[in-house]
């Protein structure tokens, strides 16, 4: 465990690895706000050394004092050991959800959602959520890194793109997917807007299911509420906005060729983001 001041760090790591620091300066210059995050600069962060704290400065300060400190301590890196930390019922389990055991022990069992029932585990760790599923003996269940390298080698998204994804606007879940077709609940917050924008490759049909949207498709204003619907056209310029005081509450089923998030073509954002000519990004 280290403490310091922040101000002093960066004296140390100037004078002793100025190139992370430089790097780093860079990378926070060049930094994006997302929501209430701080985005540094992809580029220019992985020009930054790969070094840590203990060889950049550490091992070479002369301003430094070891003191023994007496507790427990866990990084709590690992599902493993938030079973270690957690309370734990009769059958030495942790149970997290809507779970049924039988004849199970010793084991970490987490559901975000559907009802998880384990039958006759010891020493295992089930984590279920709306990604993906999770099984994996306790003592192992650091290899899940060996799977997420694999994922990246396969070209899937599931190490990085979560079913339900939040924009400055509000926040998507995609209920379900399938060749040609997607289904997104959509939540509009009070006063929100979407961005102006098109696509090339699907057409897009919308449903209110609480709050009022203000649907703006090519050169008309149309005002929905509960149970109203509208549909977009494949390369029809459109934009959603939440003019009420509540959530607005959608159902967006697209249709398509090419369903990719990439795939929009955005004239006008609220929010700053990069339009027509310039790179895209997703909703």
């Amino acid at each position: 465990m280290f403490l310091f001041r922040a101000r002093r760090y960066l004296q140390e790591l100037g004078a002793f690895h100025p190139e992370i620091l430089a790097a780093c300066e860079i990378a926070m210059e060049k930094a994006s706000s997302d929501l209430d995050f701080k985005r540094v600069d992809l580029e220019a962060f992985k020009n930054c050394p790969s070094d840590s704290i203990d060889y950049a400065v550490m091992e070479k300060t002369k301003d430094c004092y070891v003191v023994p400190l007496h507790l427990k301590w866990s990084d709590i890196g690992s599902w493993s050991a938030l079973w270690e930390i957690t309370a734990k019922d009769e059958d030495n389990n942790v149970l997290q959800g809507d779970i049924y055991t039988c004849k199970t022990q010793n084991s970490y069992i987490r559901t975000t959602g559907k009802l998880v029932a384990a039958v006759g585990l010891d020493n295992m760790v089930v984590v279920s959520t709306e990604d993906a599923l999770l099984v994996a003996a306790k003592d192992r269940v650091q290899d899940v890194k060996k799977i997420v390298d694999r994922l990246k080698k396969e070209g899937r998204t599931e190490h990085y793109n979560h079913r339900e994804v939040y924009r400055p606007w509000g926040k998507y879940d995609s209920i379900d997917t399938g060749s040609r077709y997607q289904v997104k609940r959509i939540t509009v917050k009070p006063g929100a807007k979407l961005s102006s924008q098109m696509h090339h490759h699907r057409a897009e049909h919308w449903i209110v299911v609480s709050g009022t949207a203000k649907v703006e498709k090519g050169d008309t204003i149309v005002l929905l509420s509960e149970n109203q619907s509208i549909y977009i056209p494949l390369g029809t310029t459109h934009s959603l906005e939440n003019p009420g005081k509540i959530p607005l509450e959608l159902i967006e089923v697209q249709s398509g060729s090419y369903l990719g998030e990439d795939d929009i073509i955005r004239f006008g954002d609220v929010y700053g983001r990069v339009c027509a000519s310039e790179k895209t990004s997703p909703t």
